[in-house]
């Protein structure tokens, strides 16, 4: 009622008179009426009651502004978006400039790259083409129009705690999923957490870019972070990480592993004093490692080799989906002792190749619930 009050002072008082009205006294200011009193009463109910969206009465939204992750494009340029009633059923988007987006997202294709990045009204979209029969379609991924806290992810505590842990430490953190998963908005909240707390510089090899990392970072101590986002030199990923090691960063994160030479360089960047990131398509941890290894093993190098990289220099694997209606993240994790030195039966099981991680998984899920460490002796 207070504020309801305020309002109507200062709604009264805009004919420039203010100081004057306030210096009157009761007695000359005009008395409510009955009908005064009950328009005033009906104004504070109908603030009193929630504010109906556009969205919740059935009117469209602009492109930026409707909830989806993707939108499908078909070759007759009709749109289809997650209907947010079951995992992954679609609907038809109706949004009012949806015209104008699909025009956006075919002007700039180069003829070359099928994937690339559009900016629509000041939010980016990474786009991939493709042909189907009846010819060419794409899908429009939106992105953070800025890069979420790594708290607000919904991370279990746990897990959270000890991705934390790493900020200081050399290695690989390898984030694992299907497409669509967030794999890209978690490795970017996990950077911009690291260059919050530590500083130093990271390095990024994107094609397209995708979040908005680059920058400068304020660390609670005083010293600075900074990103610098790059895209692979003509194409060569291998080449990127070549050029990130020549930079001296402190972090080093490749957007995807897109050539077995790649997969190579980034388990020797593992090992040589950086935190690496990337990420990786598989169905959990277990399949991750197998398939970084074994890409890697494919550039000529064995995969006892390969292997034995991947041991000295793993530190985490992150493996996420998101699942229901509203989405929710759930994920597996796997991480080792990050002292090299030090007896890891997790790096041991790696070097041999033969993994067999179900009950590591569940001794150190029950540990990262409990709150207890993972590597005490």
């Amino acid at each position: 009622m207070g504020l309801f009050n305020k309002d109507k002072v200062e709604n009264t008082a805009s004919t420039g008179n203010e100081k004057v009205e306030s210096e009157t006294s009761n007695s000359a200011q005009p008395k409510p009426t009955k009908n005064t009193i009950l328009s005033s009463a009906a104004l504070l109910n109908s603030e009193a009651r929630p504010r109906v969206s556009p969205a919740d009465m059935g009117i469209p939204l602009p492109v930026n502004e409707e909830k989806f992750s993707d939108m499908y494009i078909s070759p007759d340029k009709k749109c289809y978006i997650w209907s947010g009633k079951s995992n992954s059923g679609l609907k038809i988007a109706k949004c009012p400039d949806l015209s104008e987006f699909v025009e956006n997202i075919i002007n700039n294709y180069d003829g070359n790259s099928k994937s690339y990045s559009i900016k629509y009204k000041n939010r980016n979209y990474r786009i991939e083409r493709t042909l189907a029969l009846e010819g060419e379609q794409y899908c429009a991924r939106k992105m953070p129009a800025s890069i979420p806290n790594l708290e607000k992810l919904g991370l279990p505590s746990g897990v959270y705690r000890q991705l934390l842990s790493l900020a200081n430490k050399s290695g690989l953190i390898l984030l694992a999923g299907a497409t669509g998963m967030g794999k890209s908005t978690t490795i970017a909240s996990l950077i911009k957490k690291y260059l919050q707390m530590e500083g130093g510089y990271a390095f990024t090899i994107e094609d397209p870019i995708e979040m908005p990392l680059d920058g400068v970072y304020q660390t609670e101590h005083g010293d600075l972070g900074l990103c610098k986002q790059t895209v692979p030199p003509e194409g060569n990923w291998a080449e990127g990480i070549k050029s990130a090691l020549r930079s001296k960063p402190r972090y080093i994160y490749l957007g995807e592993i897109r050539s077995p030479e790649a997969a190579v360089e980034l388990l020797r960047a593992a090992t040589s004093g950086h935190l690496v990131l990337s990420t990786i398509h598989a169905n959990n941890v277990n399949d991750a490692i197998n398939a970084l290894a074994k890409y890697a093993a494919s550039s000529g190098i064995s995969e006892d080799m390969a292997y034995g990289l991947m041991a000295n220099g793993f530190l985490a694997c992150v493996h996420q989906n998101l699942t229901g209606s509203p989405r929710r993240l759930k994920v597996e994790t796997l991480f080792t002792n990050p002292d090299i030195n030090s007896g890891c039966p997790v790096r041991a099981m790696i070097r041999s190749g033969k993994l067999n991680l179900s009950t590591i998984l569940e001794q150190q899920k029950t540990k990262l619930e409990k709150g207890t460490g993972l590597f005490e002796n």
